[in-house]
């Protein structure tokens, strides 16, 4: 009996709690129908390839490869920067008769395997093609040669054997690679991403229950009877929490660099500000949400509200062939641009002078979340 009357008293505070009743009824059916747009999403692939001085035939039996679009560039040099541009996935230039130089982007292995198969099948294609088209010729020519000997000399008709034709010249393909090697994989792609997004959560969580044990012992509520005021308390949380999210964030980068031997074509030190600026919004948002939070309960049900739908739409899966309105929901989401910020600078070296809008939007969360936070504490003031 006793346990019934515990249990009864649970039930009606969990009944009383409704952010509590919300977070475990609502955020379950919310991040499965996020990971339904996700995982429903078609799984194809698409490349556009720039070719240079290649056969029409060949260009034109790479082109009907399906989900390969073909540009053809007048020089080498034109298709190159648009592949640095990342206007095409791969450049295909025909060097010399059936030698091939191919230069993959390579910062996604499904797309260089995709114009590796799609090109050999059009090499394939068209030898097949030309096999048939010089075997008929020879057909008629011999038959030919046959009907004019047959007038002239039946026995040398006879005797007439058709000529050998020439073997084909066997095929050289040279593979290079912008970014990486032919062992780079699914995993270097997502790397800038999963680095974002290991900082962010576990800044996020830190600061957040952090703050909330501030909270919950009585610290931050005798700081608030002082005249200090409000946002030199969010301030100086941010630069002791921000000290360690920069020590943090060194840490993970030089761990994910050494040890798994990331290859960055831009600097490491712009890969750190990026990572550091991308914490401090971490950071804003725990202490954020430790404001709404009354208990270390509370403030882990927001986990699946803050920090799922960054995975999901962050890059990690590509949202490429979902419709632009579930696209547009990664606009909202910080770790978006963060992800999309380290992979310019690992993957194809571009300048943090040249990233001027993710950084923008970055420090844009960061303005608005320490607002909200300022303006949180001042439910706590008590005078």
């Amino acid at each position: 009996m006793r346990s019934i009357y515990i249990a009864r008293r649970v039930i009606s505070e969990l009944v009383r709690d409704k952010r509590t009743l919300a977070m475990m009824f609502v955020a379950p059916v919310l991040i499965m129908f996020l990971m339904k747009l996700i995982f429903t999403q078609s799984a194809t692939t698409s490349v556009t390839v720039a070719t240079v001085g290649v056969d029409g035939q060949v260009r034109s039996a790479l082109n009907d490869v399906k989900h390969v679009t073909v540009q053809k560039r007048a020089t080498n040099h034109s298709a190159q920067k648009a592949l640095k541009a990342q206007k095409v996935d791969a450049v295909i230039h025909e060097t010399s008769a059936n030698h091939y130089t191919v230069t993959y982007a390579n910062t996604d292995a499904t797309k260089t395997s995709l114009v590796k198969v799609g090109f050999n099948a059009a090499l394939t294609a068209n030898g097949i093609k030309t096999l048939k088209q010089t075997t008929t010729k020879l057909s008629q020519t011999v038959t030919q040669m046959a009907a004019t000997l047959a007038k002239v000399s039946p026995q040398a008709a006879a005797i007439l054997k058709a000529p050998q034709a020439k073997p084909a010249a066997s095929t050289k393909i040279t593979n290079h690679y912008q970014y990486g090697d032919k062992d780079t994989g699914f995993f270097d792609k997502i790397v800038p991403i999963l680095m974002g997004f290991f900082v962010f959560f576990f800044v996020f969580l830190i600061s957040g229950m952090a703050l909330l044990k501030e909270r919950t012992t009585g610290t931050l509520d005798r700081l608030l009877a002082t005249p200090v005021r409000r946002g030199e308390i969010v301030l100086g949380y941010m630069l002791s929490y921000g000290i360690l999210a920069l020590i943090q964030t060194v840490i993970i980068v030089l761990c994910t660099v050494g040890f798994m031997g990331v290859e960055i074509t831009g600097t490491l030190a712009a890969v750190m500000v990026i990572n550091f600026l991308l914490a401090l919004v971490a950071l804003a948002f725990g202490i954020l949400m430790s404001t709404l939070a009354q208990s270390e309960f509370q403030m882990m049900q927001f986990i699946p509200i803050i920090v799922i739908p960054q995975v999901f739409f962050s890059g990690i899966v590509p949202l490429d062939s979902l419709a632009s309105w579930v696209k547009d929901i990664s606009y909202v989401l910080p770790l978006t641009y963060a992800g999309n910020a380290m992979t310019q600078i690992i993957m194809y070296g571009t300048k943090l002078s040249g990233l001027g809008l993710d950084i923008g939007v970055l420090l844009l969360f960061l303005l608005v979340l320490t607002a909200l936070n300022v303006r949180g504490m001042r439910r706590y003031r008590k005078v």
